[in-house]
């Protein structure tokens, strides 16, 4: 009986152990704050994915206040794309090894900065400077910002609904930046597009401060500098291919050149990961199949979306007539419903039917919009095509888009979640800009062979038409992200623990409070 009762001594210890660990965990002020943490998260993605958009309504303004070429028009977009997706995956390893928390402030503050210069720009050449010293900063805070939701919440549930609310704002902030431009735009000046972005900060950085906790890594990945400078030339030769391409047409020296040294580059990163002692981006990271999926699936997912945003302002603004403000509230439908969408798939499709279903649902949906804005002319009712067409988009973001982002995140060592989340980033980056600028190409190709048919004066016409084509192609690529998911995505796999199987607080909730 003794001997016994002594057996069963140490079980008794551990649990009690445990028990006094976890009730520990969760009387930390910081972990009793983590929903009000995820808030502050949250403003710094709204304070990134609105200079996606916001930017864009402002630029026809600034052009008249600072007199700047057609030619320059286009950096002022380029500077930050191409700061941002290069950097990323360096920002991604900057915040596992000097910590979340601080690189998320020091991204905050120094996003805030370049904002300051930019909206206060006397000219086109600080202008652009300006923005691109917002994509480096830029490029520091997604990753920390992403990878700190995945340490905050230890709880899959919790973590669940974190990351519903993080896509739901993710999906819907292009369009709050097209609403927000707008209305700064004819109201206020075209500065202040740039100053928001100083608010949005202050706050962020405040409740940084108050609410997180540095993580504390006991393996901090050290930074290598030929992956550092490899990886980076690759993404920056890919996304300046890409931009060129638009302007110079994919055939010239200017596009071909970037974007095959671009290919090579990235081919020679993935090598110099698999030898490199320190590398940027652990392959361990890409060898989960889910994990991979889901960035393939932004990629594809993203190329359409911006691509939808950019073509659907121009009908808008140049077919029907809209004003930047009537534009952007032209978008609302998508916004509310991305948001509703997203409520309901972290709280109750996510417990009932798999990623592979959701993701691949969703894009099917999003796919569906984009065939019926195909549809559009210059006499449609707006009711007719384009707003169950938004809706139909937005239902498709508010599931995959949520889940996808999520399934990326998950599953990561906690010393790789910062790399993970660069992933993310880089995913849709680099979706967007080959997206936009490849079918950009296809749009300008349709207007000109429709002008040369029908002649110049069709030029209405000629650009529904492209607008048409566009639109059809997005759907095309909704579709094959849907395919991409269903193929690879494993099908019995959900985001929750199977039922009854105890949820325990994950370790790197010690590191973070």
């Amino acid at each position: 009986m003794g001997s016994n009762e002594a057996s069963r001594a140490p079980g008794v210890s551990d649990v009690a152990k445990a028990d006094a660990a976890q009730s520990s965990v969760k009387h930390n002020p910081y972990y009793e704050r983590r929903w009000m943490a995820l808030g502050v998260v949250v403003i710094a993605q709204i304070m990134i994915l609105l200079d996606a958009t916001v930017v864009n309504v402002a630029l026809p303004s600034a052009q008249a206040d600072l007199g700047f070429s057609d030619a320059n028009r286009q950096w002022v977009i380029t500077a930050y794309v191409l700061a941002f997706g290069s950097l990323l995956p360096l920002g991604g390893r900057l915040a596992d090894a000097y910590g979340r928390k601080t690189m998320f402030i020091v991204g905050l503050l120094g996003f805030a900065i370049a904002s300051a210069v930019g909206g206060a720009a006397p000219n086109i050449d600080t202008l652009i400077t300006a923005r691109a010293f917002q994509g480096v900063f830029a490029a520091i805070l997604a990753p920390a910002a992403l990878s700190l939701i995945t340490v905050i919440f230890t709880d899959r549930q919790e973590l669940n609904k974190a990351f519903g609310i993080f896509g739901a704002v993710s999906g819907s902030a292009g369009a709050i930046g097209l609403l927000l431009g707008g209305l700064l735009t004819d109201y206020v000046s075209w500065r202040w597009c740039m100053y928001v972005n100083i608010v949005l900060a202050v706050v962020g950085i405040i409740g940084g401060l108050t609410l997180l906790h540095n993580s504390s890594e006991p393996d901090k990945p050290k930074l290598s500098v030929p992956s550092t400078v490899v990886g980076s030339a690759a993404i920056f030769g890919l996304v300046f291919g890409s931009a060129k391409a638009e302007t110079d047409g994919w055939g010239s020296a200017v596009t071909l050149t970037p974007l095959i040294a671009g290919v090579f580059l990235l081919v020679g990163f993935v090598v110099l990961q698999k030898v490199d002692r320190h590398p940027l981006i652990p392959l361990r990271v890409l060898a989960d199949r889910n994990r991979g999926a889901a960035y393939l699936t932004l990629f594809l997912s993203n190329a359409a979306v911006f691509a939808v945003f950019l073509f659907l302002t121009y009908y808008f603004q140049g077919v029907l007539g809209y004003s930047p403000i009537t534009s952007g509230v032209a978008f609302l439908p998508l916004m509310v419903t991305v948001g509703v969408v997203a409520t309901l798939t972290q709280g109750m499709l996510l417990q009932r039917l798999t990623m592979r279903v959701i993701v691949a649902a969703g894009l099917i949906a999003s796919g569906a919009g984009a065939a019926l804005l195909a549809q559009a002319d210059a006499g449609s009712p707006y009711a007719a095509w384009v707003l169950p067409g938004l809706i139909l988009i937005g239902t498709g973001i508010g599931s995959a888009a949520v889940v996808a982002v999520a399934v990326g995140q998950m599953g990561v060592e906690p010393r790789d979640a910062g790399t993970a989340g660069a992933l993310n980033n880089v995913s849709q980056q680099l979706g967007s800009a080959l997206g936009v600028a490849l079918i950009s190409t296809f749009v300008a190709t349709a207007t000109d062979h429709y002008l040369t048919h029908h002649g110049s004066t069709a030029v209405v016409g000629a650009t529904v038409h492209g607008f048409t084509v566009g639109f059809w192609w997005a759907a095309g690529l909704f579709w094959a992200a849907a395919v991409v998911c269903g193929a690879l995505i494993r099908g019995g796999t959900s985001l929750h623990h199977e039922a009854g199987q105890p949820e325990p607080l994950d370790e790197s909730v010690s590191a973070l409070i």
